[in-house]
């Protein structure tokens, strides 16, 4: 099962064969023996890739659960819930993981010799059941959920522009301004999404007059930075080019209420020790962050 996990998750033998230290043709046979112990096929094989068949992603996604909770049997057993031992893996959105959880991870290993990682950044909504994964940080309202939450911090969602641009076409006032404003705008999808402002009168929807569409933030904060427009970003996306000077937030009576930040992780009662240990070193670590709880700021 380990061996089918590393094929499906690297998508080739190969790459799964130096992942686990094992030689191609080992790969291949645990494989093969494994179609022929469950009589059905997992994955299809062509001479450029290997693909899971459907029985084979309804398959790795059991794997990954079953062989997570086999290693935390394996943990208690070993002393993992007493001392930080063992796999960690956790998952942050792309932006946040590299600015802020990377750094506190690789201070966490220093302290923590015995425990190992693995990072997954992705903007995507990671089960964490089905990756087999440990903890999440995860900026967003929760539902509710059988995970254990841990709230952590807040984020803004800030309109900011550079001083030169704003020199130049003025500050707008009320969200209504924004149509006779350049945007540079984030969205994964298509067409421009409308921006939410709350003020006196309740919320409002604003579709700013987008000079450039892009599905990556840095992007839009380099363009702001190079004087092409307002754009929207998370606080923390431009806490140092806030705090700098270099980009001027605006509207900041307007903006609606803050995101929260949340540690996410599984069964706090038998969560393994590494899970436990991370867990309090990155809550002290993000909550002591001003970049990521900011002060509220009053509706004038």
């Amino acid at each position: 099962m380990q061996t089918f996990v590393a094929v499906a998750e690297t998508g080739g033998f190969a790459a799964a064969a130096r992942r686990l230290g094992v030689s191609p043709p080992l790969v291949t046979r645990a494989v093969r023996s494994l179609e022929e112990h469950l009589g059905a096929a997992v994955l299809t094989r062509t001479t450029r890739k290997v693909q899971l068949t459907e029985s084979g992603a309804r398959y790795l996604e059991d794997c990954r659960r079953l062989l997570a909770e086999l290693d935390d049997i394996e943990s208690a057993v070993s002393g993992a819930y007493a001392e930080p031992r063992g796999a960690l893996a956790i998952t942050a959105s792309v932006m946040f993981g590299r600015l802020y959880v990377a750094p506190i991870l690789l201070d966490f290993l220093e302290q923590h010799p015995q425990v190992t990682a693995r990072a997954l950044l992705s903007d995507r909504v990671v089960d964490l059941i089905d990756e087999g994964l440990d903890v999440a940080i995860r900026i967003a309202r929760l539902s509710d959920s059988s995970l254990t939450a841990l709230r952590v911090g807040e984020v803004r969602r800030v309109l900011c522009a550079s001083p030169a641009y704003l020199r130049k076409h003025g500050v707008p006032r009320t969200p209504e301004d924004l149509t006779n404003f350049d945007a540079v705008v984030f969205a994964p999808e298509r067409s421009a999404p409308s921006w939410l402002f709350e003020g006196d009168r309740g919320k409002i929807n604003v579709r700013p007059r987008t000079q450039l569409l892009v599905n990556a933030s840095e992007v839009t904060i380099q363009a702001a930075l190079a004087g092409r427009g307002v754009t929207r970003v998370l606080s923390y996306m431009v806490a140092d080019e806030l705090r700098s000077g270099h980009l001027k937030p605006l509207l900041e009576n307007y903006e609606p209420e803050p995101l929260p930040i949340h540690l996410i992780y599984r069964d706090a009662r038998r969560a393994p020790a590494r899970v436990r240990a991370f867990v309090e070193f990155a809550s002290q670590r993000l909550r002591a962050n001003p970049s990521v709880n900011p002060r509220r700021k009053k509706r004038a």
